[in-house]
């Protein structure tokens, strides 16, 4: 900003090549432009999560630059219908191979855990099926394979199973169904990726298009 405040895009985030700075720039007119967050707190480096606005009544810039396959949506937003708007700009770039959709492997195949892998400490979209769902102390883990080593699962901590009980969701019914889950990626023997929000995971159709979208919370965890 103008005045030396640095403000992170709420809701998105980069995919492995993220948007240049003139494809940005060309998304946001010069002149003013208005900033929402959901709270006034930044972020553990000082920079203030916003929503941009360019427009009085237009869309915020995070769902022009999903439009134009620049990013990915993060399924961490709390409110269900910005939430649902971030997703499905998403989903229209998806369909029609724009940006980062035009070539392959951006969605990784959970059955391949090298190459989430080799992702390590970055945001990625993994999509498979969930072969069965456990418990091992405080943390419910969606596997995706059956060496637990080696293979991609998404754990999923104690403290946010209120979090799923109040959206309606049983982990064990995800067992034997097709989902996309996003997050950052860790290591934890295999690669694992930590689900910290609802709108993280979805369910999707075999044939990969969204099937039905799991409901996402209404408040951040």
């Amino acid at each position: 900003m103008s005045d030396g405040a640095e403000v992170r895009l709420a809701g998105i985030e980069p995919a492995t090549s993220g948007p240049s700075d003139t494809e940005l720039k060309s998304l946001i007119p010069e002149g003013d432009v208005a900033l929402h967050g959901e709270s006034d707190t930044p972020d553990r480096y000082g920079r203030q999560p916003v929503f941009i606005f360019t427009e009085i009544d237009g869309p915020a810039l995070q769902v022009r630059i999903l439009s134009a396959g620049l990013a990915l949506a993060s399924g961490t937003i709390s409110d269900r219908a910005c939430g649902a708007e971030l997703a499905a700009a998403e989903a229209t770039a998806r369909r029609a191979k724009t940006g980062i959709w035009s070539r392959g492997g951006v969605i990784k195949n959970a059955v391949i855990p090298g190459d989430i892998l080799a992702q390590l400490g970055r945001f990625v979209v993994v999509e498979g099926r969930v072969l069965s769902v456990r418990e091992a102390g405080t943390t419910t883990y969606l596997n995706f394979g059956r060496r637990w080593t080696r293979d991609f699962a998404v754990s999923i901590s104690r403290r946010m199973m209120p979090a799923f009980a109040g959206a309606g969701i049983v982990l064990k019914s995800l067992e034997g169904r097709r989902i996309r889950v996003r997050g950052w990626v860790e290591s934890r023997g295999g690669p694992r990726i930590e689900a910290r929000h609802v709108g993280q995971i979805e369910a999707v159709g075999d044939s990969g298009t969204a099937k039905d979208r799991l409901p996402r919370q209404d408040a951040t965890t």
